[in-house]
């Protein structure tokens, strides 16, 4: 009789925005897989007092917390965390726990840029990447994707469109692939008319039809900022042209992706509309083991829709894919012009339609150019914010 192998080593996962939506169903897998993943390190923006719930839950004792005033309250109450719990602050904290010896993957699903410093972190420390946050390569692919080549990490999308692609892609030659397409869902807009557009509140844009989100990503859907986002981070990943990837509106939310190969034929990937399939795929992999959620029940009545999406009525795709094929620092004017709108917009200062207004101005003004290393990109995202607050307070007033 053959000797039993041992098993495998338990994969430590250090989760970057844990007390968000992504964060709250990649502990869902977590839990579900305690023979195969452990959680090492935990950090979020402020919510200390939920992060210290999770790290007694999951015996964590490395623990980061970005804002300065929730990071003094933590360090207050020690008592709240386990015993020995060593906590980090700022953007170094983070940075210093994704390079956490004890790791072995980093997922990072924290906000807008703020993950950028400690994905490079990661990568640098030779951490296989499990990235959620789209606007860290929308910002600075060229430098993302050089790192993870030059130091021999994976990085593995948790977005649902392209953590698709991925599967789809996987065991394909580059050369076969004619073009991907990335589905939408058109979000909680999809069917108003223009006149009720017109008078669009905070409120109604955070019903998303189909998906559970954060505010900032639930606005992005409803003007489609979020499929161009995506559009120029497929880009990266994979290595395309910008016209080779397109979007499509499927209401359903249940095909995340069309792979089409150079001979005419498809690939899709479908699952239900949770994040916990695309997570638990990037955590685990190559590994495959049951999901946390159910499956698509094929004994029920199933509809897939698709149609061609309007530029004309969601502006923000047709930026976005202009931003995309000038290259350059256009695609971060773009992404940085629209975290402050969209945040003016929550905050009730300028109308739902003006964001694609201010982001369109704010690329209007700022030159683009190819730059050379990471902090002309950071420059060029620090003066579009400046140019987009400006343009804001204009409509505020």
């Amino acid at each position: 009789m053959p000797p039993l192998s041992a098993p495998a080593p338990r994969k430590r996962v250090v989760l970057l925005g844990a007390t968000g939506s992504i964060g709250e169903t990649a502990l869902r897998v977590l839990a579900a897989h305690p023979d195969k993943l452990e959680l090492a390190g935990i950090a979020a923006r402020s919510n200390w007092q939920k992060l210290a719930r999770i790290a007694r839950q999951f015996g964590v004792r490395h623990v980061g917390i970005h804002d300065p005033a929730a990071f003094a309250a933590a360090r207050e109450n020690p008592a709240a965390f386990p015993p020995g719990t060593q906590l980090v602050g700022g953007v170094a904290g983070l940075s210093e726990l994704a390079r956490l010896p004890a790791a072995d993957i980093v997922l990072v699903a924290v906000v807008g840029t703020t993950g950028l410093e400690p994905a490079l972190a990661a990568i640098t420390a030779g951490k296989d990447l499990a990235l959620a946050s789209k606007e860290i390569l929308v910002l600075a692919g060229k430098f993302v994707m050089a790192a993870a080549r030059a130091h021999g990490v994976k990085l593995l999308p948790v977005d649902s469109e392209h953590n698709a692609v991925f599967q789809c892609l996987e065991g394909h030659p580059a050369a076969g692939v004619r073009r991907i397409v990335l589905t939408a869902s058109g979000g909680a807009f999809r069917d108003w008319s223009d006149a009720q557009l017109a008078h669009v509140t905070p409120a109604d844009a955070l019903k998303h039809p189909n998906w559970a989100m954060g505010p900032k990503i639930t606005v992005d859907s409803a003007t489609l900022a979020n499929k161009g986002l995506e559009l120029i981070e497929a880009q990266w990943l994979f290595g395309l042209r910008p016209a080779q990837c397109s979007a499509v509106l499927h209401p359903q939310s249940i095909v995340h992706c069309l792979v089409e190969f150079t001979d005419g034929t498809m690939l899709a990937q479908l699952s239900p509309p949770s994040m916990a399939f695309p997570i638990q795929h990037a955590l685990l992999h190559p590994e495959r083991a049951p999901g946390v959620d159910s499956a698509l029940d094929f004994t029920q009545l199933l509809e897939l829709e698709f149609r061609p999406v309007d530029e004309g009525r969601f502006p923000m795709l047709r930026l976005a894919k202009e931003t995309m094929s000038a290259g350059g620092v256009a695609p971060a004017v773009f992404n940085a012009a629209n975290e402050l709108a969209v945040a003016a917009f929550l905050d009730g200062r300028i109308p739902f339609l003006a964001i694609p207004r201010v982001v369109e101005q704010t690329l209007g003004s700022i030159k683009n150019f190819e730059p050379t290393d990471l902090a002309a990109v950071l420059a060029s995202d620090a003066e579009s914010r400046c140019v987009a607050a400006v343009r804001i307070q204009s409509l505020s007033r």
